[in-house]
């Protein structure tokens, strides 16, 4: 036997009745903190030369982990 049920909630109804933390206000300020930093790096991200020395300098491991960006975007993996 097969037994399918449709709820119709909202997301923040679906949080409050499986008592889930209500997170709304951290992913604005995180939304808005990456937004900030996007607009601060436009430049950097339309001249190709500024964006690989940026990567390449990524903590240490800059190399490796922009290998790994390369290969997991032609292997369609995400």
């Amino acid at each position: 036997m097969k037994l399918t049920i449709d709820i119709d909630c909202t997301p923040q109804e679906a949080r409050t009745f499986l008592g889930l933390p209500d997170v709304e206000a951290l992913n604005a300020l995180i939304v808005e903190e990456m937004t900030t930093r996007a607009k601060d790096r436009m430049d950097t991200l339309a001249d190709p030369d500024q964006f690989v020395a940026q990567m390449m300098n990524m903590g240490g491991k800059g190399m490796e982990t922009m290998q790994a960006m390369m290969m997991a975007a032609m292997s369609g993996k995400k």
